[in-house]
């Protein structure tokens, strides 16, 4: 048979709440068909798939924590069926808990760890059963993501009031005493902030796939298809350069001064706390 994609794997994690190995051997056992491996999870006793399988986990919150040395911060997703439990106190609970695993786990991302991650002798996975039997709903790990620093800098971090996205942004400085001016970590805040609004593709052009831009290429191709090739040229290369302003985090415009993009921002900021500072990554997470 040919190979199980991790598209697929990942489906039918999601649909029964499964670690992926136990997903994958089920595929595999399967042959790949997806409702055999469902009825095997099932057989298992692995499964705990009934007439709720089927929704969407597409309610939640994003929940973050920064270490209280700044060195460290963790940004997390926790998925359930409706607005209703993700607002109750043991979905709340839950999330917070999330947050405690996600410290402690061996990896830096990764929903799966979190799952295998323990804390006095509890998995995260039998703290999410545990609500799960609370409140009736499937429930499950969108995302998570962890942030380290190396040396100087400092970590942004932005959730929405409403809970439904939240942003991390590291950014690295050339000394302590940079990382520590309050415009840089005003600057920090702002970004985190600019982030969940404008949702970039990448950090820079280096980000973005190569297949995506050659894409963008032939639609912006296709629309002045008529004109000389020489101009064709000429529009798609504009055009291009559009398109990576509006997707790279670098390059767009400052949403609270348009008058300058993100990385002079960055590099402003930094001059004027007397040295040098740079965005290394950032991540961005949502639930809905």
């Amino acid at each position: 048979m040919s190979e199980i994609s991790a598209s697929t794997v990942m489906k039918l994690r999601k649909m029964s709440g499964q670690g992926m190995m136990d997903c994958k051997k089920a595929l595999a056992e399967s042959n790949g068909d997806f409702e055999k491996a469902i009825d095997l999870l099932r057989k298992k006793g692995l499964s705990t798939l009934s007439k709720r399988a089927e929704r969407e986990t597409s309610e939640g919150l994003v929940v973050c924590r920064t270490a209280s040395n700044g060195r460290s911060a963790v940004l997390a997703s926790l998925c359930c069926e409706t607005d209703f439990v993700a607002k109750s106190d043991d979905f709340v609970a839950s999330s917070e808990k999330l947050l405690d695993y996600a410290e402690k786990c061996a990896a830096d991302k990764g929903a799966e760890s979190i799952l295998e991650t323990e804390i006095d002798g509890k998995k995260f996975q039998d703290v999410l059963t545990e609500t799960v039997s609370k409140t009736g709903e499937k429930m499950q790990i969108g995302d998570f993501q962890r942030f380290s620093l190396g040396g100087c800098g400092l970590i942004g971090t932005y959730v929405h009031f409403n809970g439904k996205v939240g942003t991390m942004v590291l950014i690295e400085t050339s000394d302590d005493k940079v990382a520590g001016a309050a415009n840089i970590r005003q600057a920090a805040a702002d970004i985190a902030m600019h982030i969940t609004a404008t949702k970039p593709l990448a950090l820079d052009r280096d980000g973005i796939d190569a297949a995506t831009i050659e894409r963008e290429k032939g639609i912006f191709a296709e629309q002045v298809k008529n004109k000389p090739p020489e101009i064709v040229e000429k529009i798609v290369e504009g055009k291009i350069g559009k398109f990576f302003a509006e997707n790279c985090l670098l390059e767009q415009p400052f949403v609270k001064d348009d008058s300058k993009s993100v990385g002079e921002l960055v590099s402003e900021a930094a001059r004027e706390a007397g040295g040098k500072a740079a965005i290394k990554e950032f991540v961005r997470f949502e639930v809905g």
